[in-house]
């Protein structure tokens, strides 16, 4: 029974690594997509800022097209204030020369706003590109290690899958059924579990003297009476 016990445990411990392994092999995806969402977020960063570039670029250009159109006003004024004949017509020019004048001065402000945030928003891009390149290259590690990882954790997964069957072809089959039914009723999946100085340490609770002495002898299988699950002495 000692023998049959031993194979018990060293099953759950391959079954224990190999539920870690898996478990890591299934954050696999969502690591990686994690990294990808990153990128993605300076991306759609760079985006919104090139856009707001693009806008712009619009609005000075519209701002010039304003500006030529009413500098050409204020030429053709100036030039029919030479022609004029009467004072109140030269004084009704010079108030309209004055008023495009202001125009235009309201528009060049503009220009000038609209260039300052051009190349206020031009240096977030280049920072943002700057920061972009170094967390691609960061991300292209990351991944590389943790698909290196998964290739190693696959591997290994594998030869557990192999240790297990081994196992498991040495346990009699009754004891095997015993196994599983309590590992499926169990939390964590701990169908056998060590025994120390009377203390079970699936559930913490002391087991009674006579039960502990008995754990001595190995010469049949016993079982814990507050979480039933298999016991067995520790470094015995």
């Amino acid at each position: 029974m000692k023998e049959q016990i031993s194979l018990l445990v060293k099953l759950q411990g391959i079954e224990t690594e190999a539920g870690s392994i898996q478990s890591i092999l299934n954050d696999t995806q969502s690591k990686l997509e994690a990294l990808d969402a990153g990128l993605m977020e300076y991306e759609r960063t760079i985006e919104e800022q090139e856009s707001i570039i693009d806008k712009l670029k619009k609005q000075y250009r519209d701002y010039e097209s304003d500006l030529r159109i009413n500098l050409d006003k204020e030429k053709k004024t100036q030039v029919k204030l030479r022609s004029v004949k009467t004072n109140r017509e030269y004084q009704s020019l010079l108030k309209q020369i004055e008023e495009e004048k202001a125009k235009n001065s309201k528009i060049e402000d503009k220009m000038i706003e609209c260039l300052d945030l051009m190349d206020e928003t031009e240096k977030i891009i280049a920072m943002k590109k700057d920061e972009y390149l170094k967390l691609s290259d960061s991300v292209k590690n990351e991944k590389e290690i943790i698909k290196q990882e998964s290739k190693q954790g696959r591997i290994t997964l594998s030869k557990l899958d192999e240790d297990r069957e081994k196992v498991t072809c040495m346990i009699d089959p009754e004891l095997m059924k015993k196994y599983l039914m309590i590992k499926k009723q169990n939390s964590g999946g701990l169908a056998v579990v060590p025994v120390k100085n009377a203390l079970c340490h699936g559930c913490n609770m002391n087991l009674p003297p006579q039960l502990y002495n008995e754990l001595f002898l190995g010469d049949s299988l016993k079982f814990c009476p507050n979480c039933q699950r298999i016991i067995y002495l520790k470094n015995s």
